[in-house]
């Protein structure tokens, strides 16, 4: 088993029956999903998940996962994800696999949320990673200039085939090559109020645990309570 998949395993160890469970996506999310599918089949574990991603969801049916739409639920009782970069005070970065709008939304109507990672992830301080900003394309050139002008090194988010992305929203990613984050809640703040922003990949004061794969087994982080 690789790192992913024991952490994946560990963080599906909270799910109990009559949960409703919020379904991360990407490639540590998945194998949380897959556990689940399979305590679904074997166990008989019941639960209603809440997908985040259309990726997601087409695993979770295969899985045979029952589903509900975020809006047909009035909250999720745990949502669990991955993250790309995870601070020394529990801030996150998210959104390198373009879900992080969905991601978000499923995260705010939750109870209770655990990113799921590998040690690689968590970092002193957020930026090396590049920041997500999910925009409308109406008007979303003038927000990369925008962002240029301010020096955050923006660059949209592209397809293989080198054409601009659509997230399953409809809308563009640019990213944000800023190295370092001093301030995140400064920056988030900043971008909440820019016309056309949609959403974006800080995830701020959002999780209460973390389960990080390390070479000895998963490693349990609890976030202190702000």
């Amino acid at each position: 088993m690789n790192l992913k998949e024991l952490v994946g395993i560990e963080a599906a160890t909270y799910v109990k029956d009559g949960m409703i469970v919020g379904l991360g996506t990407g490639s540590t999310a998945y194998y949380f999903v897959k556990e689940l599918g399979r305590r679904v089949k074997e166990e008989d574990l019941q639960i209603t998940g809440v997908v985040t991603s259309i990726r997601t969801e087409e695993q979770a049916k295969e899985l045979g996962i029952p589903l509900k739409t975020i809006d047909e639920v009035e909250s999720v009782d745990l949502t669990v994800d991955g993250a790309d970069e995870i601070s020394d005070d529990f801030q996150g970065i998210k959104g390198g696999g373009a879900a992080l709008l969905f991601e978000k939304v499923v995260a705010t109507y939750s109870k209770e949320c655990i990113w799921i990672v590998d040690e690689s992830k968590m970092v002193n301080k957020l930026g090396d990673f590049p920041l997500p900003v999910e925009v409308v394309p109406f008007g979303s050139h003038n927000l990369f200039r925008l962002f240029e002008a301010k020096g955050y090194n923006p660059t949209w988010r592209k397809t293989d085939a080198g054409e601009i992305l659509l997230t399953d929203g409809d809308h563009h990613i640019i990213d944000l090559h800023l190295e370092v984050i001093e301030d995140p809640r400064a920056l988030a703040d900043e971008l909440d109020k820019c016309v056309g922003v949609v959403e974006h990949g800080l995830f701020i004061d959002m999780i209460s645990r973390v389960i990080v794969g390390t070479p000895e087994g998963p490693k349990t982080l609890e976030v202190p309570t702000r």
